[in-house]
């Protein structure tokens, strides 16, 4: 009898922790979800709230298992991410690492979880690598800034040309040149919320999201669900100022605006939300872009003439990389201050003269 009693004892510990654990996984996709949404979205209260979730529940894994590595490594991701400005923020054991140098960790094993790539994985490592210097440098650390260089790069030589450049640009001692200002923090965010909303497409079904809706739509809440948050949002901004902080200095602030009319606001939430996805997908999908403007704000100083010697660097990148690839040609020729949009017209340029 003893015995039949130790062993229902034993049954009923491992059904506990058995259940315990599908009810922790189905927290974490949750609370990926969210904070995915929240980053998107600028929210940075709403990020903040579901990071500290995201965080417990992460922590209180003795083992990740296969399927959940993706979601774990996305949020590790965009919790560095959102403090990548903030070189007091200490994410891991070695307190030299920054907040960005340990999100290209997880960038690496979010890589090695991905099936295929793409440009946009491309663009994401390289907009974290060059942001990891130019962080350090736009706060005076050009010594750190050396050092995060050599933990960052291997000796492959595939990283060279990236990592002299970055060498020269720390001896300058400048942190606005052209290469910085076009590969900036800000293309990063948008670079970085274009995965995460492909991600979301990918990861539409939600267990505990659908369940809660469900729920909410058979009881009719959202009216009773928006009044409260309209209530709770006018105390927490009389009592907490910091609900309106940014993600980052330069991240523009995004306050949330509740109209009065409940049903109103829901549909107009709703083409809100259509509407950022859309915007966000459709805008930067090339390095290039951004640096169209910084070439527009230089375009008063004085003209700098092309030397023979990078008309043969460009020459070589074309032939290597093809036309129309001015980012990455740019990355990996030794460029006197150019921009990749300064490259496309000279190569233009030296068309017509051919």
């Amino acid at each position: 009898m003893a015995a039949e009693g130790d062993c229902a004892s034993g049954d009923s510990v491992a059904l506990a922790a058995a259940t315990e654990a599908v009810a922790a996984g189905w927290v974490l996709e949750l609370s990926c979800c969210c904070l995915c949404r929240h980053f998107v979205e600028g929210r940075a209260a709403e990020f903040r709230r579901w990071r500290a979730v995201a965080q417990a529940v992460i922590n209180g894994f003795s083992k990740i298992a296969t399927h959940q590595k993706k979601t774990v490594y996305l949020c590790q991701l965009l919790i560095r991410i959102a403090n990548g400005k903030k070189l007091e923020c200490n994410f891991e054991e070695d307190p030299r690492i920054s907040p960005l140098e340990s999100a290209l960790s997880y960038w690496t094993l979010l890589e090695r979880e991905e099936s295929k790539f793409d440009k946009l994985h491309e663009d994401i490592r390289l907009l974290i690598q060059i942001q990891v210097v130019a962080v350090h440098m736009e706060k005076g650390y050009f010594k750190e800034a050396a050092e995060v260089l050599e933990r960052m790069f291997t000796d492959s030589e595939s990283d060279k040309p990236l990592r002299v450049k970055l060498a020269t640009i720390i001896k300058s001692k400048d942190p606005y040149i052209p290469l910085l200002q076009s590969f900036n923090y800000d293309l990063l965010i948008s670079k970085v919320k274009s995965y995460v909303e492909c991600f979301m497409k990918e990861n539409e079904k939600n267990f505990l999201l659908q369940a809660a809706m469900e729920q909410v739509e058979s009881k009719g809440l959202e009216a009773v669900v928006l009044q409260n948050i309209t209530v709770n949002a006018s105390e927490e901004e009389e009592n907490n100022l910091e609900t309106t902080q940014r993600f980052t200095e330069e991240q523009p602030s995004t306050t949330n605006q509740l109209p009065e009319d409940a049903a109103k606001s829901i549909t107009r939430r709703r083409s809100m939300r259509k509407f950022r996805a859309r915007s966000v997908l459709q805008s930067l999908n090339s390095l290039q872009n951004v640096e169209e403007v910084v070439d527009s704000r230089t375009s008063g100083r004085r003209r700098q003439p092309w030397t023979l010697e990078e008309d043969k660097k460009l020459k070589s990148g074309v032939r290597e990389f093809g036309v129309g690839n001015w980012a990455k040609i740019l990355v990996h020729g030794d460029f006197n201050n150019r921009t990749s949009v300064m490259l496309k017209d000279r190569w233009r340029t030296l068309s017509k003269i051919k």
